[in-house]
């Protein structure tokens, strides 16, 4: 018997594995930029609570600063869903042509 390899089968499969990798990098550079506008946004939630002055109803402990840095996360996620402040577009928009220029 004669096996020949037909060139074409090997060049389109390593062009499919291309795309597929570009296109894994490119929702990972998503995700990333998502999870760092939720960081940014936390910390701009905690800086905003340290102006606030202190005092009020209930007494300051560690289970109440576990409280709050627990519900500026929950509010950071909350607040960068769906379009978000802006910050993660910007950044996948910036950083998205280095993967796509890729070889």
């Amino acid at each position: 018997m004669d096996f020949k390899i037909d060139p074409r089968i090997h060049i389109s499969a390593s062009t499919q594995h291309t795309s597929d990798r570009k296109t894994r990098d490119l929702a990972s550079l998503k995700e990333s930029s998502r999870e760092m506008e939720t960081m940014f946004v936390m910390e701009m939630y905690k800086a905003m609570r340290k102006a606030v002055p202190e005092g009020g109803l209930f007494e300051k402990s560690n289970a109440t600063e576990m409280f709050q840095e627990m519900l500026d996360l929950e509010l950071a996620k909350e607040t960068t869903k769906g379009e978000g402040v802006g910050l993660a577009s910007a950044m996948y928009e910036q950083m998205a042509s280095y993967i796509e220029n890729k070889k």
